[in-house]
């Protein structure tokens, strides 16, 4: 019983002492980084959005185990992803682990995109099909669809492109996509 009492109070102490007050200093350093993203900044939001605030980079390093330094990675990755950095940008998508039902699409297109940047189109179809099954919403879904479908036309996959658009115009008519992928499928 004592062990267990000990086991309980460890954690709690842990948890009230060591976790909820360093989450809380990530959410804080997360602010500027943040401002700099959504300005495009990526290299400022990555490594030194001003202030002395940390970037996505440092946060993801030094906030280890929290919840804001797991989105940190995302964040990264796409940051690495917009400037180029295409293996960084595998190193932290890859890292990150999706919590809730929006990011994993972001993740796996990301993942998708990085690697037909690095030449590997295997591997970007394969990430693309994981988004737009991830992302099975009218917004995400088609857009990687969408990806997917080009990808296989650049591959010569013809079959599997239209296949892929035809998946856009079955389960998506509404979309954006649904209207480009009409005008691909044959007659």
């Amino acid at each position: 019983m004592t062990g267990l009492v000990l086991l309980v109070g460890g954690y709690l102490a842990y948890k009230y002492a060591y976790v909820e007050p360093k989450e809380k200093a990530a959410v804080e350093a997360m602010y500027q980084a943040e401002m700099q993203f959504a300005r495009d900044s990526f290299a400022s939001a990555l490594d030194n959005p001003g202030g002395g605030a940390e970037g996505f980079a440092s946060i993801a390093d030094n906030y280890g185990g929290t919840k804001a330094a797991n989105t940190a990675k995302l964040y990264a990755g796409i940051c690495n992803l917009n400037l180029g950095k295409y293996e960084e940008a595998i190193e932290y998508l890859e890292d990150y682990s999706p919590g809730d039902d929006i990011t994993p699409a972001v993740k796996f297109g990301s993942l998708g995109d990085a690697h037909a940047e690095l030449g590997d189109l295997e591997k970007a179809a394969d990430f693309y099909e994981k988004a737009a099954n991830a992302g099975d919403d009218d917004f995400n879904a088609p857009f990687y669809y969408n990806k997917l479908g080009l990808l296989q036309f650049a591959q010569k996959k013809n079959e599997d492109a239209l296949k892929s658009f035809k998946t856009i115009v079955d389960k998506y008519p509404t979309s954006i996509e649904a209207r480009e992928a009409e005008n691909l499928l044959p007659d």
